[in-house]
């Protein structure tokens, strides 16, 4: 099988390295518009070689988007376009609505399996290339029914040699499941970094205090604001549902803090211990 890669960052990159060496591919193509990118994976074995586009799509037996998710959208049915009859195309995109209706009226749209891999880190850039990264994580399929028996298959068993569990949901569910539990992490994040920054002008010293929980809780904020802002413009609508709902829920914290009712405030403590549940 010929792979082409088309996005040599983190995904991309760590991609190329465990489907070559666990054996699911025999030959990884790398597509990527920075120069620095390609000459980095091809020095680091992330890649065998390094084509354009047009050409390494019309080679290939798979075709893996992993790039932003607007280059995605925009790119997804050129790509599409120059396939060979028998490839597969997917995609590690972070939102699934906005790429699903891209190419659902494309004659070779069964030939597209609409993925998302839950895994990565908060570094970009094939130096940032991990192996072993997708190892237990889980791989979600979207609107697989859209797709061939075949390139389900394919997909599939891409996944299963990252070894990931495999589970498939519909695309608008995917955005709205994927804003609660990653995405307004990511926003927190951010906000709580800037606020930090704001306050470290007059106060340098506050670094000097931060310990293990500020720099777990921050840690997304070092993410690529390239990647972050094109999935809040593609989930927008499902992330200020969210962002209302965590705003509600800050405002009765501050008031709980405000009344002195900090019996109350134990109370919604306890009530998030939920969480224990779902992530132990």
């Amino acid at each position: 099988m010929i792979t082409t890669i088309i996005g040599l960052g983190l995904i991309g990159g760590s991609l190329g390295m465990d489907l070559k060496e666990r054996g699911f591919t025999q030959r990884v193509i790398g597509v990527d518009k920075n120069p620095k990118h390609i000459e980095d994976a091809l020095e680091l074995g992330l890649v065998d070689e390094a084509m354009e586009l047009k050409e390494a799509v019309e080679v290939a037996d798979l075709v893996i988007l992993a790039i932003p998710v607007n280059y995605i959208i925009k790119l997804l049915p050129t790509v599409l376009d120059c396939i060979k009859e028998s490839a597969v195309v997917t995609d590690m995109g972070s939102t699934k609505e906005g790429m699903v209706k891209a190419v659902e009226n494309h004659p070779n749209r069964r030939q597209y399996v609409a993925s998302h891999p839950m895994a990565g880190t908060e570094y970009s850039g094939p130096k940032a290339a991990i192996r072993g990264m997708f190892d237990g994580k889980v791989a979600i399929l979207c609107n697989a029914n859209d797709s061939s028996s075949e390139a389900k298959h394919t997909v599939g068993f891409m996944y299963s040699r990252l070894k990931m569990k495999v589970i498939e949901m519909d695309a608008a569910d995917h955005d709205i499941h994927a804003a609660y539990v990653s995405h307004v992490s990511h926003i927190s994040s951010f906000i709580l970094a800037n606020t930090v920054l704001e306050k470290e002008k007059s106060k340098a010293d506050i670094f000097n205090m931060a310990g293990g929980g500020f720099a777990s809780t921050v840690r997304l904020a070092k993410s690529s604001p390239e990647m972050w802002s094109q999935i809040f413009e593609q989930n927008a609508d499902n992330i200020m549902e969210v962002i209302n709902t965590y705003v509600k829920n800050l405002l009765l914290w501050r008031w709980h803090i405000e009344q002195g009712e900090f019996d109350e405030l134990a109370k919604m403590m306890e009530s998030a211990n939920a969480i224990r549940k779902i992530l132990d």
